[in-house]
């Protein structure tokens, strides 16, 4: 794939914080390495962070959830994602946005209201009023969503859950990612042959970032 950009002389003139979302397998990791190697090459002032495990703290919260040693209720499964992103957003997200960076997040916020929300039954309301409290006033200038059928999906996370189980939760999830779609900045399908959903995604990228300055 070809790219005519040239952004060598390029400077932000403020931060700009990208969030991607989609459920466990959607690709989101190879084509954020993709796009950040790609604006890299640019000379453009990205950095790639993720949710959990952004901060060294973020890598304990994120051992703990993913290891399940010990069976956590909704609440107290979705606190630790909040404890997750308040350290995230102080140690590195506004940091990096007060320095003119372009911060690009493997998820954020909308995946707590899909997964602890809709997936696990924490209120709403209650979620959104902990991420406004942790974001202050910074939140994603873009959000895309990958979608892909869970039936395709051959990265999902291990679960102390039966492999129907984890179908069936995996389908909520992905419905609920979509009720999102009216609010997000864009929207992959990764049903479509993989050359072209990079194309979309970069060449929305580089819509969005050619309009930064």
């Amino acid at each position: 794939m070809s790219h005519n950009h040239n952004l060598a002389n390029f400077k932000l003139n403020r931060g700009f914080l990208i969030a991607v979302e989609g459920i466990d397998g959607a690709g989101k990791s190879s084509l954020l390495n993709i796009l950040v190697n790609l604006l890299q090459a640019q000379n453009l002032p990205v950095i790639l962070t993720c949710e959990p495990g952004g901060t060294p703290l973020g890598q304990k919260l994120r051992q703990i959830l993913q290891a399940r040693a010990v069976p956590a209720c909704a609440k107290a499964e979705y606190f630790l994602f909040a404890a997750d992103r308040a350290q995230h957003f102080e140690t590195v997200i506004i940091p990096q946005l007060k320095l003119n960076q372009l911060v690009i997040s493997d998820r954020m916020a909308d995946s707590s209201l899909v997964y602890q929300g809709y997936g696990r039954g924490v209120p709403l309301k209650f979620i959104n009023e902990i991420s406004r409290y942790v974001r202050g006033a910074y939140i994603p200038s873009r959000t895309f969503l990958l979608d892909i059928d869970q039936l395709d999906s051959l990265r999902l996370e291990a679960q102390s859950i039966s492999p129907q189980e984890k179908n069936e939760f995996n389908e909520i999830i992905r419905d609920s990612y979509k009720q999102f779609l009216k609010t997000f900045g864009g929207y992959i399908d990764e049903s479509i042959d993989i050359a072209e959903m990079e194309r979309r995604f970069i060449f929305t990228n580089f819509t969005l970032f050619m309009f930064m300055g």
